[in-house]
């Protein structure tokens, strides 16, 4: 009986609903154990590329001190990002693990939601904080973020910051207009690694304000910076993905 008793009181703390987000109609928190459960029995310690162009992504990051992924969803370019800076992160390689991601429509109107900087983009970085308890499990992720190990930097807050000894990611970045790409691209700092993922043909922002297609083809003609473009030959998700994106 009393074996009972605690697993109801287990599952009774599972469900609990932060403050922050229960009047948003969110069940989830950045830093809640459940993020435990996306390190599943599948999970293994070293990612293998599925495809040519995903191999050619990895192997850039590992070479280059700047790349950009450019491709269609689901070709893996967060989760390959997102592992490489948990990989140079327990290699010693970086102090660090910067996220930057625009708010939505890249307005990066914060101050309406509730809560501290981590709870207010929570919502938007949902996808990489997926990715990190994949690769590093829930506690982990949540001892990192507390001691500043694992940052989380709206696009609006990188501005005047030099970024050494650090992995850098900047998702969604078909969202950035060009000077804000400009001004996240120079923070790039020594001893650091910058990925940049972004789908040009998914923008939200009014058409010719995305500044993603014109920085990738400037950067294309300097050899030191990787510009990877990915097809939808590289989609590894369901494969209606690649059908539907291929009329839409």
């Amino acid at each position: 009986m009393a074996k009972k008793s605690r697993k109801t009181k287990s599952n009774k703390e599972h469900n609990v609903v932060h403050p922050h987000f229960e009047h948003q109609g969110h069940d989830w928190h950045p830093l809640d154990d459940d993020i435990n459960g996306r390190r599943d029995k599948k999970y293994v310690k070293n990612i293998k590329p599925r495809s040519d162009g995903q191999a050619e992504l990895m192997k850039s990051i590992d070479e280059h001190s700047l790349t950009l992924a450019i491709g269609p969803a689901g070709t893996g370019k967060t989760y390959l990002a997102i592992s490489k800076a948990a990989e140079a992160l327990e290699k010693g390689e970086v102090e660090r693990i910067i996220l930057s991601r625009p708010a939505m429509e890249a307005g990066e109107s914060l101050g309406y939601l509730p809560g501290d900087l981590h709870e207010k983009m929570a919502p938007y970085l949902r996808p990489l904080y997926d990715s990190l308890g994949d690769r590093m499990g829930g506690k982990k992720v949540r001892q990192y973020i507390e001691d500043g190990t694992i940052e989380i930097a709206p696009v609006g807050f990188m501005r005047g910051r030099t970024l050494n000894n650090s992995f850098v990611v900047i998702d969604e970045a078909q969202n950035c207009t060009y000077g804000q790409l400009k001004m996240l691209l120079s923070r790039l700092g020594w001893h650091s690694t910058m990925v940049v993922t972004g789908d040009p043909e998914q923008s939200d922002l009014l058409e010719g304000m995305s500044g993603l297609s014109d920085i990738a083809r400037r950067l294309d003609a300097i050899e030191n910076i990787a510009v990877c473009r990915l097809t939808d030959g590289d989609i590894v998700r369901h494969p209606l993905v690649a059908d539907m994106l291929g009329v839409l």
